[in-house]
């Protein structure tokens, strides 16, 4: 199965086009409103590798298929999507379906292309993507460390340290540090 990498931002910061330019696959619509994207589009990225040639000419098969990546423009997030809004719970499904987020931020100003919160600010629209996928995560996380409560009442030894693991991670969250920004031990990776 090929690596997934979602694309994601606000509405209209140019997801859609990002994923007609890269991609292989049948063209999404881009327009200027919001969720002109509902359902992802899933397209493949040939990842270029020159040695792949060299090989080829060495084997000489039949058919040389370059590895891909899939990319899935995924409907824009606003604020208060973890918590429901606007397309909030599907966007944060297909999220979580992918291996790598793309995120793309508009900086730049065009009368003719609306922007969510009416003006273009990249710093307040990453703290914005960024806020949401830590809300969710940490609804993610409360939701583990009560089902390993029960587990471990059973004695069960790695439910106490997969426990530790989620109240750290918990820990982090509430204090507005990303899971990926935490500092792990390599027993804990």
């Amino acid at each position: 199965m090929a690596l997934q990498a979602g694309i994601v931002g606000l509405p209209n910061v140019g997801k859609s086009t990002l994923f007609n330019a890269v991609s292989n696959s049948a063209k999404a619509q881009a327009s200027n409103y919001r969720f002109c994207t509902i359902d992802p589009n899933v397209g493949l990225v040939d990842v270029p590798d020159f040695r792949l040639q060299k090989l080829a000419e060495l084997v000489q098969p039949e058919k040389v298929v370059p590895t891909q990546i899939e990319i899935v423009d995924i409907a824009g997030l606003v604020k208060g999507a973890s918590k429901g809004e606007g397309l909030g719970n599907q966007f944060l499904a297909n999220i979580r379906e992918t291996d790598a987020i793309l995120h793309v931020l508009r900086c730049f100003d065009d009368e003719n292309v609306i922007h969510v919160d009416g003006n273009v600010n990249p710093i307040r629209d990453k703290e914005i993507i960024d806020i949401e996928l830590q809300l969710k995560d940490l609804d993610t996380i409360e939701k583990k460390i009560s089902s390993l409560s029960r587990i471990i009442k059973s004695g069960d030894k790695d439910s106490v340290k997969e426990n530790e693991l989620a109240l750290k991670i918990k820990e982090g969250l509430e204090k507005g540090i990303s899971t990926r920004a935490l500092d792990f031990t390599q027993e804990e990776r």
